[in-house]
């Protein structure tokens, strides 16, 4: 039946519903293409759009690049905008620096990223800051905590006080590890009170162990360097409102000393972290990661906060410098934060 049907529909109907059909189309075969080539590609198309584009570092030219990404280009684009350097780094990403300041767009080719760090002054202290700085003050005023503390091999130590200073550079220069001492130059001419064992010849400071510098119930303030002063300044300010809190100096970096910061959550229940350097990836952001994989996560009423210096680079103007960095003000702020109050 449905076969005569169709066939006793008028002429102009079959086509129209033809017409209506659905066709299956097929999708063009993607094409398969390497990482090298996709590179070489993008570099081979921005070189041919924009004259001010050029390549340089170690064998990219003759030899097409150690990984054969440049491969072709020196033959279409010639020596000047396809340039072999020295075995330098740090001489050409200072000289790509320069070129992109000049107001050209240079592609600069590591032979191997990890070679990169020969070269880490020009990328971070020149490239990254050329926008924001004025001219002076690259290479001042940063918190390499989170840098140093990142890599396995090294023990980090950051100290506060005088005692934090004569403690860990004795035990850092009896310990068999490269050990990187965190000195704060602010802290330089900063007098405290020296008690009396730690004025033995023999008086050490464990590597990996932090200190408690003022009892409390009520949260948990972590922090190392200069901010313990700032920290314990809000604890002052804050014990007249009612407010106690226990106040870690971390003293190490790496090795962190978790397991006192988890003792003190536990008591406190809140938790809040500061330190001078940026906030992402920071010493901050790693104390909490760890209290979230640990026991003291389950004791936490509240979301950790933390407090960090700005995430912009370090200014030189002093007012501005003292606002980039974390104050007094910003940690009671966060303290009742996390306390909802």
């Amino acid at each position: 039946m449905a076969v005569v049907a169709g066939l006793t529909r008028r002429p102009l109907e079959q086509v129209s519903g033809l017409l209506r059909r659905r066709f299956h189309r097929t999708a063009p075969a993607a094409l398969q293409v390497t990482v090298r080539e996709a590179i070489n590609q993008g570099m081979d198309e921005e070189l041919e759009r924009d004259e001010k584009v050029f390549l340089l570092g170690e064998e990219v030219a003759q030899y097409d690049g150690a990984y054969k990404v440049s491969r072709g280009l020196w033959k279409k684009y010639g020596d000047k905008r396809i340039i072999d350097t020295p075995i330098s780094e740090m001489g050409f990403a200072g000289i790509a620096v320069g070129a992109a300041m000049a107001g050209l767009r240079p592609i600069c080719e590591f032979m191997t990223f990890n070679f990169s760090m020969q070269a880490i002054d020009q990328v971070i202290n020149s490239a990254a800051k050329t926008y924001y700085m004025s001219g002076v003050a690259a290479q001042h005023s940063q918190c390499f905590a989170a840098w140093y503390g990142h890599c396995p091999g090294l023990k980090v130590v950051s100290p506060w006080s005088s005692e934090d200073a004569k403690g860990l550079i004795k035990s850092a220069i009896r310990d068999n590890n490269p050990v990187v001492v965190l000195e704060n130059e602010l802290m330089y001419g900063v007098p405290f009170e020296l008690p009396p064992e730690a004025q033995s010849k023999d008086f050490l400071i464990p590597i990996g162990k932090a200190k408690i510098e003022r009892q409390g119930t009520h949260v948990t303030i972590v922090s190392h360097s200069r901010p313990v002063s700032h920290c314990l300044e809000a604890a002052t300010v804050l014990s007249k409102e009612g407010i106690e809190c226990e106040v870690i100096n971390m003293r190490t970096i790496r090795p962190m000393d978790i397991e006192t910061i988890e003792a003190s959550v536990m008591k406190t229940s809140h938790l809040v972290t500061v330190e001078g350097g940026w906030p992402q990836f920071g010493v901050g952001a790693e104390i909490c990661a760890r209290i979230m994989e640990g026991p003291a996560f389950n004791f936490l009423d509240a979301p950790v906060v933390r407090v960090t210096g700005a995430d912009v680079p370090m200014p030189y103007a002093k007012v501005l410098e003292d606002n980039s960095v974390p104050q007094v003000k910003d940690i009671i702020f966060a303290i009742k934060k996390t306390l909802n109050m």
